[in-house]
């Protein structure tokens, strides 16, 4: 059974970094591709960031230039770089898997950054 957990949130001041990991388990996903979304309270989820199993990647126009997502194959690992977080970020991260046309989600981990 593919599950994925991430790791990683936490509270941070205005201008500060993070970095957030997910692990994915059941199978192997180097053929897959995997995001980051997020949810901010009373708003719809969003997109962050994706990559591709190539390595191509896409991001959201607010975090282009602040954050980085990654992916170790090796590891079924996908992670995201986040610097120069601004109060705006707050919000649940959540890992999703697209496993053959079925999306996968972990619970999520909070990010919380005070101005």
């Amino acid at each position: 059974q593919v599950q994925l957990v991430e790791s990683g949130g936490g509270l941070v001041q205005a201008g500060g970094s993070l970095r957030l990991s997910c692990a994915a388990s059941g199978s192997t996903f180097r053929n897959n591709g995997m995001g980051w979304y997020r949810q901010a309270p009373g708003k719809q989820r969003e997109l962050v960031a994706l990559i591709r199993s190539g390595g191509s990647t896409n991001y959201a126009d607010s975090v282009k230039e602040r954050f980085t997502i990654s992916r170790d194959n090796a590891k079924n690992a996908v992670y995201l770089q986040m610097n120069s977080l601004k109060p705006e970020d707050t919000a649940v991260y959540y890992c999703k898997l697209d496993y053959y046309g079925m999306p996968y989600w972990g619970k999520g981990t909070l990010v919380t950054v005070s101005s």
